[in-house]
């Protein structure tokens, strides 16, 4: 697939409501944000630590702060953004607590999308290889990947029920399609949204997606 055709952007792009206000986490070189001010008419802005990644969004237009997501968001109003988008940068960042707490701060949704580590070909690989898994997914050797965390479907779901975060929705893909089947086996990566700002001091508070 072409990057602007990449399914987990076929699946975020489809959840932001035109004219929406989109603060995108870790942006990298913007595909994303291009195709919802284009096509949605979104009202986008991102944050990318790669100063060649922020120089390739620049050439498209988009506005990027060159920093660092984990220092860069207190700044922010509470409730700034329609959408924060967190998409494959969760598992890169230190302080995934602290920056989940603050993009639920100032966003009224908050996307989220990781590699699911525990998804059959990464187990086998352990397995039978006893060595660190490379997939599609994951496609860095153990000594250079940016990662910092290596979490499941099922590590994640556990961690928004825990600090009691709602889950308004939650997609499994696959290669090409989306898995409904033993995400925590089959999916290569996952996109939640999770509730955020409302106004109110029970911002936590509400309806959570059955995460049984």
């Amino acid at each position: 697939m072409t990057p602007e055709h990449r399914l987990d952007h076929d699946i975020i792009f489809g959840l932001v409501e035109p004219g929406s206000r989109v603060l995108d986490l870790g942006c990298a070189d913007g595909d994303l944000l291009f195709r919802l001010a284009r096509d949605k008419g979104a009202l986008v802005r991102g944050i990318e630590c790669d100063e060649q990644a922020v120089h390739a969004c620049v050439r498209k237009g988009l506005s990027v702060l060159h920093g660092n997501i984990e220092g860069g968001l207190t700044e922010y109003p509470d409730g700034s953004f329609d959408y924060v988008i967190l998409n494959q940068s969760m598992q890169e960042v230190r302080k995934v607590d602290c920056v989940i707490q603050q993009a639920r701060r100032i966003g009224k949704r908050v996307v989220v999308g990781f590699p699911n580590f525990a998804h059959i070909q990464s187990r086998m690989m352990m397995f039978f290889k006893g060595k660190a898994p490379v997939t599609d997914s994951m496609p860095y050797l153990w000594y250079d990947t940016p990662n910092v965390r290596f979490l499941s479907v099922e590590d994640f779901r556990d961690f928004c029920l825990g600090k009691g975060i709602p889950v308004l929705e939650a997609h499994y893909l696959g290669q090409t399609k989306e898995i409904h089947r033993l995400p925590n086996l089959r999916a290569l990566n996952a996109v939640f949204v999770l509730a955020g700002y409302d106004g109110t001091s029970d911002r936590g508070k509400g309806d959570e997606e059955n995460l049984s």
